[in-house]
């Protein structure tokens, strides 16, 4: 199947409402297109897709001096010494909590090892937002969930980026969205990508769908809150295929892009390593089915500074090595920097990790690869 007819392929077979990709060698762009409801300039919800452009954000600070990898988080952002580790919600709605025995630093956060966790897929976290009542979008309030393990204890899918978000606020003295703005996109030229939708964006947003009981896809409103309280660093970004790609072909290639260099070359080979020693990525059980499937994909993966990595070869697509992750309305990325190969596949749908759009999106790696 060639690439374009993958494409194609997942729209008429129902497996997604439309697709947009884009992938790359270190020569530069090899493919670009799109099927269905979705265009190629088509402007998408990443969700946690966003986090490793905030995973570059902090470790630029890290060069600058800012701040490391492992000083105590708390350092920089006094409120996170206020997260404690949850013991019991009971039956009433009573929490109880104890302090943590170990501070909170970045390389925590950005490999979700922190003790954080989201209601979406945690059961002690979707009982304490219930407990709790509905936890503000986009806030501090719905930062302020307890940890469920302590720090460096565990891996769980976390708020944590969210986190090293407000360390690079913090340290900057920046809104995350300016500098992010003035040290990300437009160095990489990626004028397509903010946590606010432009003027220039609006008429392509593209609609989040989910599927319907006959089988096709019912287009939602979903559109994030344009003024934060926060600029969630862990998924509120918008973006284009084509845009993202210029980020995934400046991590392949070491933090330079067409000349431009936005990270050290030496800061890349470190968030492309495991960075969480023995601990190992773990299954999750959705809480949250409309929101997500079951997370069973991630077990025995390692993390990286904002990247998962995969151990092992995937035959007929990346190499062992890989750097990976998606965004929660399907959309899915992966580096390569063994093959020299990275692409972006984009579609807008829920629940995250839709079994037919997984096949789709890996009938485009596979694609890609036969095509090279």
């Amino acid at each position: 199947m060639s690439i374009a007819d993958s494409l194609k392929h997942a729209v008429e077979t129902g497996d997604a409402p439309g697709v947009a990709a884009m992938a790359a060698t270190a020569g530069g762009t090899v493919f670009e297109g799109a099927a269905g409801a979705l265009n190629l300039d088509s402007v998408i919800w990443i969700a946690s897709m966003t986090k490793a452009i905030t995973g570059a954000a902090a470790m630029q600070m890290v060069e600058r001096g800012k701040f490391g990898l492992d000083t105590p988080a708390a350092e920089i952002l006094p409120e996170i010494a206020r997260k404690e580790v949850l013991v019991s919600v009971g039956a009433d709605g009573t929490v109880k909590t104890r302090p943590a025995k170990r501070p909170i630093t970045l390389r925590h956060l950005l490999t979700h090892t922190s003790g954080m966790g989201y209601d979406t897929w945690d059961a002690d976290i979707f009982r304490y937002v219930q407990a709790k009542g509905p936890l503000k979008p986009n806030s501090m309030e719905m930062l302020s969930t307890p940890l469920l393990a302590e720090p460096g204890e565990r891996w769980e899918y976390s708020i944590s980026i969210d986190w090293a978000g407000l360390m690079v606020e913090a340290a900057s003295g920046m809104k995350l969205d300016r500098y992010m703005k003035d040290n990300l996109f437009d160095p990489l030229q990626m004028p397509d990508t903010g946590f606010k939708i432009g003027p220039a964006m609006r008429p392509r947003k593209a609609a989040v769908h989910v599927r319907n009981k006959e089988g096709g896809f019912t287009a939602t409103d979903h559109e994030l809150n344009q003024e934060p309280e926060v600029f969630m660093g862990g998924g509120a970004l918008y973006s284009t295929v084509g845009d993202y790609l210029r980020f995934t072909r400046m991590i392949m290639g070491q933090g330079m892009l067409e000349g431009v260099r936005v990270l050290k070359p030496e800061t890349v080979a470190l968030m492309s390593q495991n960075a969480m020693g023995d601990v190992s990525c773990r299954p999750l059980k959705s809480q949250i089915p409309g929101r997500s499937t079951d997370m069973n994909f991630v077990d025995g993966m390692k993390w990286g500074l904002t990247f998962m990595i995969n151990p092992q070869d995937f035959p007929g697509r990346r190499a062992a090595g890989s750097l990976s992750w998606g965004g929660l309305a399907n959309s899915y990325y992966w580096i390569d920097p063994v093959k020299k190969v990275t692409g972006v596949w984009a579609t807008q749908l829920l629940p995250f990790y839709d079994a037919r759009a997984v096949v789709a999106f890996e009938n485009f790696e596979r694609s890609v690869y036969a095509a090279l």
